[in-house]
């Protein structure tokens, strides 16, 4: 579904991203891992067109995305929560939800119901405003948010930081229901090994901007935790 070949980036003189070849499968659950500060958020920048590319090839269901802007890569079906939720705290839970509509490729202008169920406390707080919302609901609204775009492939940037484990247990639920029962293809960031191996049907490693390991998430085996992954 999503193919990047040879992907270089910079920041202005400084090389942050070195030829990386990364392949997401349809209807699979692939997870993007690496210590703090090896490049992983900056891909999930340049795959939805926030940060410009020196060099390679991003292809989503096999057209070109390079020269494409963000809300062009969204209406394609690509929806990105970023890390850190960036909800609007002064909109009402509604109305963040409502700014996901916009991207729909139909004409639909109102939340669908299935964003409730999966989340009902998103139902009961509907006018309370963002900012309001414990990290864990407001990380709940921004999972939702993404999903009112009706997407084929959901990119998460570590949906669990900063979560209690309650609610990180609801959110890997959710994942698993999305992926395995639905059918939608998802690329997350994530640092849990738990979660991970609970969700994950894949995984790729960063370190220092480059890709270092890939495979099944069967073979995320403990010398790659120890060498890449163990602060």
């Amino acid at each position: 579904m999503l193919t990047i070949t040879g992907l270089n980036q910079y920041y202005g003189q400084s090389h942050t991203l070195w030829d990386i070849d990364l392949e997401v499968t349809l209807g699979e659950c692939t997870c993007l891992m690496g210590r703090n500060g090896v490049g992983k958020t900056t891909l999930l920048s340049c795959i939805m067109g926030a940060l410009e590319i020196e060099s390679g090839k991003i292809d989503y269901q096999g057209e070109p995305l390079n020269q494409m802007r963000m809300e062009q890569r969204a209406r394609l079906g690509v929806a990105y929560v970023p890390q850190g939720r960036q909800i609007f705290p002064l909109l009402t839970v509604e109305e963040n939800l409502k700014i996901g509509l916009s991207a729909r490729r139909d004409s639909l202008r109102r939340v669908p119901d299935f964003i409730f169920e999966l989340f009902p406390v998103l139902k009961e707080m509907l006018q309370r405003r963002g900012g309001d919302l414990s990290g864990g609901q407001q990380q709940q609204l921004a999972i939702g948010r993404a999903l009112v775009l009706d997407p084929k492939l959901l990119i998460l940037d570590e949906p669990t930081e900063g979560i209690q484990p309650n609610v990180v247990a609801e959110i890997g639920d959710v994942i698993r229901t999305l992926n395995r029962e639905i059918g939608l293809t998802v690329l997350l960031v994530e640092q849990k090994l738990p979660f991970v191996r609970k969700v994950a049907d894949r995984f790729y490693i960063l370190d220092r901007g480059r890709r270092v390991a890939g495979g099944s998430v069967d073979e995320l085996s403990e010398s790659l935790v120890k060498k890449y992954l163990t602060v």
